[in-house]
């Protein structure tokens, strides 16, 4: 990856002490409950869209319809 994109590769393995437990990482949570949020609009979970200007456009128009919903009916 170096020599192809001058990308650094870091590979972090896990610490001795807690083989089973992973690190929290901070504001994972944020990500994942945007995921969530899109997972709620049906055209978005099945891909048939061919243009990515036309996902680009549904995921704006499903953060809005989010937000608007959030604003009003709370």
């Amino acid at each position: 990856m170096a020599e192809r994109f001058g990308w650094d590769i870091e590979i972090v393995l896990m610490p001795d002490d807690y083989p089973s437990c992973f690190p929290v990482l901070p504001k994972r949570w944020i990500v994942d409950r945007t995921f969530v949020w899109l997972e709620n609009f049906i055209r978005l979970l099945l891909d048939y869209e061919y243009l990515t200007e036309t996902v680009e456009a549904i995921v704006q128009l499903a953060f809005s319809m989010t937000m608007l919903n959030k604003f009003f009916f709370k």
